[in-house]
């Protein structure tokens, strides 16, 4: 299966199981669902009291082909995406997690997924900041592998700003862990790594290899902006 971690899914719920709250025990959920729902829900608490409007979702079906965690945006509020049943990647990303940080692990991706619920809260998906231009497609491509060639590009950046996003709450909250949590997140971009495809966000990795980099605002949304700008700037020359 293509390693795929946590991107961004936009789709239709209706068939989907949305939970009241932020009760990880609601009747049906299976242990691999409560496990990750309890790891993330430091996050998830932390959301909730900042106002954004976030729901957990999990999928009652089987998808196997589904990323484990996505998020979605409809009628205004992101849904944490949760795909477990029938998916080997749920338990194959768990076994990945490493050993004795597993939460810190699973609070690092739900974050990366708020960075994505800002970003669609802001009308701000796929748009660059002022001041930026994106380069142009390679010469030469069809008008639809143009269009594919930007969409990829896009989706890159806003991968690199949920990973930034990730990793300034892991500094704020859990600054011991910082550098085994950062080695995990770059391994896991590396395995099976197309450079320049949509999940390679190791340029905005590499800047922020020393927490420092990400300064001292309040906000991990904040935080990392300069940092995904850094990027940018070598992103889009």
């Amino acid at each position: 299966m293509k390693s795929v971690l946590f991107p961004a899914l936009r789709a239709t719920f209706a068939s989907a199981l949305l939970l009241s709250g932020l009760v990880a025990q609601a009747a049906g959920l299976t242990p691999l669902e409560q496990r990750w729902i309890a790891g993330m829900t430091p996050v998830l608490q932390h959301a909730k009291a900042e106002g954004m409007p976030v729901d957990i979702v999990v999928q009652p079906q089987d998808a196997p082909e589904a990323a484990p965690l996505a998020l979605g945006f409809r009628d205004g509020r992101c849904k944490l995406v949760l795909s477990l049943r029938g998916n080997p990647e749920g338990e194959a990303t768990m076994q990945r997690l490493p050993a004795g940080l597993e939460d810190g692990a699973l609070e690092l991706m739900a974050a990366h997924e708020l960075g994505h619920c800002r970003r669609y809260l802001e009308g701000a998906w796929f748009n660059l900041p002022a001041g930026f231009t994106a380069a142009p497609a390679p010469e030469g491509l069809s008008a639809d592998l143009q269009r594919a060639f930007l969409s990829m590009k896009s989706t890159r950046r806003e991968e690199g700003y949920g990973d930034l996003v990730a990793l300034s709450w892991t500094a704020q909250r859990h600054p011991a862990q910082y550098a085994s949590l950062h080695a995990w997140l770059s391994a896991e971009r590396g395995r099976d790594l197309l450079p320049g495809s949509h999940h390679d966000t190791l340029t905005w990795l590499k800047l922020a290899r020393d927490p420092k980099a990400l300064g001292s605002a309040p906000s991990m949304f904040d935080a990392a902006l300069p940092v995904w700008q850094s990027g940018l700037n070598a992103e889009e020359e």
